[in-house]
């Protein structure tokens, strides 16, 4: 029997991607995903913090394309793809980084650019600091699950 090298996230972009294009006009898109799982009280009253994990995510080609266009930092995405480590020596010192090649990944959910902008303008007034409180908790930084 083969071996199997799938991942599945769903998670929030962290950072707007980074995309260069290679020798033939590749498109190779890098960014940042965290995914998190909320904190909650053992029953013996220990408190047990959110969980947060960060992932690299590289995109080729015209997935990565799309993702220049189309992603930006605070978006909720769903990506499938599959691990890879790279490895590679910098002035003398080994070096590794395990990330996610993505195969499919689409778009859940998309903030409203107009409330996430207007939230945070630093002279943003107490009828706008209100309003944040109704921004999507990944916004926020609230813990949230989609489920």
């Amino acid at each position: 029997m083969g071996s199997v090298n799938k991942v599945i996230l769903i998670g929030n972009v962290g950072t707007d991607p980074e995309v260069k294009y290679l020798d033939r006009g590749i498109a190779l898109a890098t960014f940042r995903m965290c995914t998190s799982e909320p904190g909650y009280t053992q029953p013996n009253g220990t408190e047990v913090p959110e969980r947060v994990e960060w992932h690299s995510i590289v995109l080729w080609r015209n997935q990565a394309e799309w993702a220049e266009q189309f992603l930006r930092k605070g978006m909720k995405i769903y990506v499938e793809g599959k691990l890879q480590t790279r490895r590679w020596e910098h002035d003398g010192v080994a070096r590794q980084k395990t990330e996610i090649v993505g195969e499919n990944i689409q778009v859940l959910y998309r903030p409203d650019p107009a409330v996430s902008q207007h939230a945070s303008t630093e002279s943003a007034s107490s009828t706008a600091a209100e309003g944040a409180s109704e921004l999507p908790d990944f916004i926020t930084g609230k813990s949230t699950s989609i489920f």
